[in-house]
């Protein structure tokens, strides 16, 4: 087939249906899981699979043991992919705000922290606008990266940007403070003002390397010539709060963590002198990427709602000060 043949013979002879089934495989990575997702057999993926590659004229997926990697022509047509429904989607939602309404679909990747903040905005979104679908990630700092790279989703809610993100539109819209966390009946709580200092003597639980949490942390007492003991490396905020609980030492974590506790459980908040670390929110998608009315619509949204998540954070440090007041 020449290549001059191409476009009029793809148009010819290749469906949407079949486009949209080649970039969910590319996309989940499995014949599967895009089976389930479009809600089409195993069978009907393959022979939508198997028409488009004969309409191309080259194969478009080659299998390394039990895992599909598309090829070099695979690659080349999930640009395409992605690009045409896209564009179609971002049509329909047009055609639908047109008539006065919110509809189409939003796809949120948030780091782990993030997922006591994310579902409180989604919620209220959802209640503004019911006919929306909507898909959360949450994922650790690095995937949630990786997938920003990959263009995977719509919007990012990241913590800390580093500084070689540079192709990337960022929005602050959050306060983000790190605090300081002890089980209830440690020795310091209740203490004011404790120096830095005193905690070099305090066994820490930490985030994972490469986490925003940690390197803040980190960053924090080698400004002022500390090591902290790290006695355990956690994946996750749950297993560190657990582990605090425990008894097995301290930890520094997002104030939002203890969004469903508050500040009166089994946890509880230092006076530490330099804390909390003040940190913020960023919602983050790719300079180029042209956003869909729905995202464009969340994110006003997100960056509008500041003021009740910062009334929020607000009544929690109200309270903790509250208790070192009794």
């Amino acid at each position: 087939m020449l290549k001059s043949e191409l476009p009029g013979h793809l148009i010819r002879h290749a469906t949407l249906r079949q486009l949209q089934v080649f970039e969910a495989i590319v996309r989940l990575g499995s014949f599967t899981q895009a089976a389930e997702a479009l809600f089409l057999t195993q069978p009907t993926v393959s022979i939508q699979i198997k028409k488009l590659s004969d309409a191309v004229g080259m194969p478009l997926f080659e299998q390394i043991g039990r895992k599909v990697f598309p090829t070099e022509v695979g690659h080349e047509l999930y640009d395409t992919c992605r690009e045409i429904l896209g564009s179609l989607t971002n049509l329909e939602m047009k055609l639908a705000d047109l008539h006065g309404l919110k509809r189409g679909r939003l796809r949120l990747a948030v780091i782990t922290t993030a997922q006591y903040l994310a579902p409180s905005i989604l919620g209220q979104f959802a209640r503004k606008y019911p006919q929306v679908e909507l898909s959360l990630e949450v994922s650790n700092y690095d995937r949630v990266l990786a997938r920003l790279a990959n263009n995977d989703d719509d919007l990012y809610i990241i913590g800390h940007v580093p500084d070689q993100l540079t192709d990337v539109a960022v929005y602050p819209f959050a306060p983000n403070p790190l605090v300081v966390m002890a089980r209830r009946d440690h020795p310091l709580v209740g203490k004011r003002n404790i120096p830095i200092q005193r905690l070099a003597k305090e066994y820490f639980l930490m985030r994972e390397p490469g986490s925003g949490i940690r390197e803040a942390t980190l960053k924090l007492f080698d400004q002022h010539g500390m090591q902290p003991k790290i006695r355990m490396d956690l994946g996750s905020n749950e297993a560190i709060k657990q582990a605090v609980i425990g008894g097995l030492g301290i930890a520094v974590l997002s104030l939002h963590t203890l969004s469903a506790e508050g500040t009166c459980g089994p946890i509880a908040l230092l006076d530490v002198a330099e804390f909390p670390i003040l940190r913020q929110w960023h919602i983050v998608h790719p300079r180029r990427k042209v956003l869909s009315i729905v995202a464009k619509t969340f994110l006003e949204f997100a960056i509008q709602d500041e003021a009740r998540v910062r009334a929020h954070i607000d009544r929690m440090m109200e309270d903790f000060q509250q208790n070192l007041n009794r």
